[in-house]
């Protein structure tokens, strides 16, 4: 849907009116309430094995360098930190990732399946970092996260070796890795104790885990005062389903980090007669649209949940999401996350951590990149070609580069559109979903004290919300810029199942 110059001057004064009365406007209070984390907009790498090429397929070996495609499309989605972990990092040894590339010894990847073959190890993923304006954050191998199969198998990596790699990368006169070809430290500030340490009955237990934290703390923080630590937080499995392990680290060990890190996983359907399952959403896309946003829902009253019993604590920390996606069958590659109908969900959580982004210092909405799984922010073509950005990645692009440096309160909006503002000097910057399905929805924007001169939307709205991504048309959710004029009122119409950036001049 497009709207020309005489479109929006002819609804302008009914906007005016609306405004005049106080109905169907954003209301804006341009007071700052935090400053957002420089590393708010995170996205997550982990070789996959067989379930996804994932690293693997991110490196041209014809080149032997990064794939060129990947790298100018991290460029663009500009993440302010890539992380390097998940799961695999419970039988990572960092140090078979160091030397010429054909001396690295493979090794089983237990959780995913295959073999990798280190080609990527700590010089190469901070270089793809520098390259693309990112951060580094690494989650090290917390003594297996307890698993005895890795014990038994030497895959346990302790808090020395964890210490050794603090010293590896930030030690300026380090001489294996100056040996290695890089005399100049990676000063790497972000490192992860433990992934998914509360999930099942094989790991640590809650307890354990918090001694593990304390003692990978201080060997770490002997080696670099500076970096900032993220401890493992979120709810137990099964019996322990109802305990947020945060409450007692906090308790024991919040002097020892920085940030609580949890999951905002397990987001599956909660209906008996789901849509949300394999191919189902094709024969009711309108009623996947409602199921989706029901489902934001939940993410929603999670991360609420969490919130409140951290900053409850004594000694609170912010919070860091460093794993995030709707899991849905099949596993990890569902269709319907390449299809615009998955934005309805995306945009809601990325809106809502963007609220709480006062307390949410990191997050991510997705996996990174791939050539398989679905929740990917990106997809690669394999063995080459090009890279595309899903829709969730599209969305964290256009939110992340329209984005101010303080949040603020939006005091009212519309009932179908769900928006989120921000600040830097005298812009404003609104991110705003348009909920409804079918209906577009009509709305002036109104500052507290000020007066909007102008500005800009950047629209994703395709005609067809069953529109998906593909190396057909790898560029089909790019927003489309349409400038705002000064008239009596500003306003703007949000077509149906839109997403967009809206930026406000301030005189």
């Amino acid at each position: 849907m497009t709207h020309t110059r005489r479109d929006f001057l002819a609804a302008a004064p009914a906007a005016a009116a609306l405004q005049a009365v106080g109905h169907e406007a954003i209301v804006l209070d341009p007071k700052p309430l935090f400053d957002f984390s420089p590393y708010f907009y995170m996205q997550f790498m982990e070789p996959l094995g067989v379930a996804d090429s994932s690293v693997e397929a991110s490196w041209d070996y014809e080149a032997d360098d990064w794939r060129k495609d990947l790298v100018e499309t991290t460029r663009d989605l500009a993440p302010d930190v890539v992380r390097w972990g998940g799961l695999y990092c419970r039988y990572y040894r960092w140090r078979e990732g160091l030397g010429p590339a054909r001396q690295r010894p493979p090794m089983y990847n237990y959780v995913w399946s295959g073999w990798e073959t280190h080609r990527v190890g700590t010089h190469e993923f901070v270089d793809f970092c520098r390259r693309t304006g990112a951060e580094p954050l690494y989650c090290v191998n917390f003594s297996g996260d307890g698993v005895e199969r890795y014990r038994k198998d030497n895959r346990w990596g302790d808090a020395k070796e964890a210490a050794d790699w603090v010293s590896y990368c930030n030690d300026p006169d380090h001489a294996e890795r100056r040996k290695n070809g890089s005399p100049q430290p990676f000063n790497v500030k972000l490192w992860q104790l433990g992934n998914e340490t509360s999930y099942g009955t094989a790991t640590f237990s809650r307890d354990e885990s918090i001694r593990q934290t304390v003692e990978f703390s201080k060997q770490m923080r002997g080696r670099d005062r500076s970096i900032q630590l993220l401890g493992w937080g979120d709810y137990g499995r099964g019996a322990s389903a109802r305990e947020l392990w945060a409450v007692e680290l906090l308790k024991q060990a919040g002097e020892h980090i920085d940030y609580v890190a949890f999951h905002m996983m397990g987001m599956s359907p909660r209906r008996k007669d789901t849509l949300l399952r394999g191919n189902r959403y094709q024969k009711d896309p309108a009623g996947a649209w409602d199921e989706l946003l029901e489902l934001s829902g939940v993410a929603e009253r999670r991360l609420t949940k969490i919130e409140q019993a951290v900053w409850s604590s004594s000694t609170p920390r912010p919070l860091a999401i460093t794993e995030g996606h709707l899991s849905l069958v099949p596993h990890n590659a569902n269709p319907i996350l390449l299809e615009w109908l998955s934005a309805v969900y995306h945009a809601r959580c990325l809106n809502l951590y963007h609220r709480h982004g006062g307390r949410v210092r990191i997050m991510t909405a997705a996996d990174f990149a791939g050539n398989r799984w679905t929740v990917n922010a990106v997809i690669l073509q394999t063995p080459r070609g090009i890279s595309f950005l899903t829709p969730v990645g599209s969305i964290m692009r256009l939110f992340k580069r329209h984005n101010g440096q303080q949040g603020i309160a939006v005091k009212s909006a519309p009932a179908d559109l769900d928006v989120a503002a921000s600040r830097t000097g005298n812009r404003l910057f609104l991110h705003v979903l348009n909920k409804n399905y079918t209906r577009s929805a009509q709305a002036a924007f109104s500052v507290d004290g000020m007066r909007i001169t102008g500005g800009r939307v950047f629209e994703i709205a395709p005609e067809d919300p069953r529109t998906a991504a593909g190396l057909d048309q790898p560029a089909v959710f790019a927003p489309v810029e349409k400038p705002l004029i000064a008239a009596p009122a500003v306003s703007w119409r949000f077509p149906a199942a839109s997403v967009s950036a809206v930026e406000l001049d301030l005189a």
